[in-house]
């Protein structure tokens, strides 16, 4: 129902991103001097709220950049215009465009693009999840050590004792793996749906990173939870759009040992 309006959109989207691509300035995002905003996240972000608006006006909107748009509706749209802004300003060329789609608290759809990559992934509440139209599946890899893991972390220079311990357990994750991998960004989390990476794990995130990749991974047969095997709470959703959120998405058989992994190391 919805996946043709999320395509059309990322697809023009691709090319406003690309089209800065390589040749931008970034600035601190006011507030958190550790992220920085480019032009191509405003115009990116004004593009889909626009084309959002002009197809579904009475449905609410949360843009990373532009906030929230409340029109009391049960559709929630998520937008996040450059997800991986740092890479993206450094020339580096994983980063994404991600669209999500709530039904009050539950992720129903959802669009994923690589524009360096000309990768598009997709998938609705009820159809399979699929990469430039061709189906996708997580990996059927069941031994963790066997597994690539991506892992998102950022510093808390204000509680440099929670990196500390982020960091221990995430040594004792990478014990327990192949091998790591980290872009900290969309191009992670969107190699867990088609099953080149077995998992992806973040503390740190805001509800524009999950709610368009979580129908993704899902409908690839996949499990998405908080970091600690937790439903991801979006209920009312518009209110959380400054609220720290965490993930932990996966193949179920890694997923699940992972989350052992978890609890035998809790965070003090």
């Amino acid at each position: 129902m919805y996946l043709d309006f999320i395509s059309q959109t990322l697809t023009q989207a691709n090319e406003i991103a690309l089209e800065h691509f390589g040749h931008v300035i970034a600035s601190p995002k006011p507030g958190d001097n550790n992220q920085v905003l480019t032009a191509a996240d405003l115009e990116v972000g004004r593009f889909i709220i626009d084309q959002i608006t002009q197809h579904y006006p009475e449905h609410n909107i949360i843009d990373e950049e532009a906030g929230v748009i409340d029109h009391g509706h049960q559709l929630t749209w998520v937008v996040d215009p450059i997800d991986g802004t740092s890479n993206f300003a450094a020339g580096l060329p994983t980063y994404g465009v991600m669209i999500g789609l709530l039904d009050g608290a539950k992720p129903i759809a959802g669009g994923v693009s690589l524009p360096s990559f000309n990768e598009l992934y997709l998938a609705e509440q009820g159809q399979a999840a699929t990469c430039n139209g061709q189906p996708i599946r997580v990996t059927q890899q069941a031994d963790l050590p066997k597994t690539l893991v991506a892992y998102g972390v950022d510093g808390h220079q204000e509680e440099p004792s929670r990196t500390q311990q982020e960091a221990k357990l995430l040594g004792e994750i990478i014990l327990q793996i192949r091998n790591l991998r980290s872009t900290n960004s969309a191009y992670d989390m969107a190699h867990v749906a088609d099953g080149k990476y077995g998992a992806f794990l973040n503390q740190t995130t805001k509800i524009w990173d999950n709610v368009a990749i979580q129908p993704i991974i899902e409908a690839a047969g996949g499990v998405v939870t908080d970091f600690w095997g937790q439903p991801i709470d979006y209920s009312q959703p518009l209110t959380k759009a400054n609220r720290n959120f965490t993930i932990c998405a996966g193949a179920p058989a890694l997923h699940a040992q992972l989350q052992k992994i978890i609890a035998g190391h809790p965070l003090e």
